[in-house]
């Protein structure tokens, strides 16, 4: 087994993919969808067009008759010209979600309109590294729109200072001309970043100890065999136990088991290794909306022990992940944001 942190550019069934392994383990995965599909953070000029009654939103008219739904709607009207981002993926019969929060993402940099001011990664926590990099912020958006803020991302830690600054410029001028961009029918002014685009901007951070661009190299690495194991839904777990993860129209059912041990002790350990291990699988499965997870039977006293593994497991989620708690039969409820397709339906 390869040990330290991998990144790998390679291609599934003749398109662009992209993982993260470390240690071994596949930790993200991105392969482009294959056809004509609107990808997350795509930004594109719309049309209002009517209002969702009892849901909150509106619909927008998006480039060759699509349709976006858009869940702010203050102050907005039919008819109206406006910005939209794409902030998920679109669902098969459904609109594409977007919203009006327009971010412009690059290795080092946010560029965020309507919210001005600037800010540094809390990741970067060196006060002296702080204050340099405040210094590069400040020259870089010298003379910029007043309408844009700044976040330095955790990247530019590792990044020379005139990296930054044509990051910085080139995301700054990009920003500048898509908010100027205003007349004009439905069109598609900012294309959504691919698979291996996802990997260069968002996975080098910390840094790699290696890059690896090169056919054959998912094969070589087992990322092939582990992509098998998540179109399955069991997951085997340390110490026998496994869970199965589900997916319905309504929601994804989660099943923790513990093997041949039933014992209070195993079914908590078996419970510990699914919560740890379900973020990653999730994610990697392209899997959200409603979870329900009935875990294996323990005692009611060893919850708060149990939750304590939850919440620590998906920290890194951050607002993506709601986690609602315990139902009244038993049952472990949460919502996760749907931010890519399902692994199951781009490798169908």
């Amino acid at each position: 087994m390869t040990t330290g942190r991998i990144v790998l550019l390679d291609q599934i069934n003749g398109r662009d993919a992209a993982a993260l392994v470390v240690d071994g383990q596949i930790e993200e995965l991105a392969i482009d969808p294959e056809g004509d599909v609107i990808l997350p953070g795509a930004i594109y000029r719309a049309v209002a067009d009517r209002p969702m009654k009892g849901q909150g939103g509106i619909f927008v008219k998006l480039p060759a008759g699509g349709s976006g739904f858009l869940r702010q709607v203050s102050g907005i009207s039919p008819g109206q010209r406006l910005l939209v981002q794409v902030s998920g993926p679109t669902e098969a019969g459904k609109a594409t979600p977007v919203s009006t929060r327009i971010l412009f993402k690059s290795r080092y940099a946010i560029i965020t309109p309507d919210a001005p001011g600037l800010n540094i990664s809390r990741a970067i926590r060196d006060e002296e590294v702080r204050a340099e990099l405040d210094a590069v912020a400040k020259g870089a958006m010298l003379g910029a729109d007043a309408r844009l803020g700044l976040i330095i991302r955790s990247a530019a830690l590792e990044a020379d200072e005139e990296e930054i600054v044509q990051d910085i410029a080139a995301m700054r001028d990009l920003a500048s001309t898509v908010l100027a961009d205003l007349d004009g029918a439905p069109e598609l002014l900012v294309d959504g970043p691919g698979a291996q685009e996802t990997a260069w901007r968002d996975w080098t951070t910390p840094v790699p100890d290696m890059v690896e661009d090169r056919p054959g190299g998912f094969e070589a690495h087992g990322v092939l065999e582990q992509i098998d194991t998540l179109l399955t839904p069991r997951v085997a777990l340390q110490g026998g136990g496994h869970m199965m993860i589900e997916p319905t129209r309504a929601l994804v059912a989660v099943d923790v088991n513990t093997g041949p041990d039933t014992s209070p002790a195993a079914s908590l350990k078996a419970n510990i290794a699914a919560a740890r291990d379900l973020p990653r699988q999730l994610r990697l499965r392209g899997l959200g909306g409603q979870v329900v997870v009935d875990f294996a039977p323990q005692p009611k006293k060893e919850r708060a022990i149990l939750e304590q593994v939850i919440r620590a497991a998906f920290k890194g989620d951050g607002p993506d992940v709601t986690l609602a708690g315990w139902t009244t039969l038993g049952l472990y409820e949460f919502t996760r944001r749907r931010d890519r397709l399902p692994l199951s339906d781009l490798l169908a």
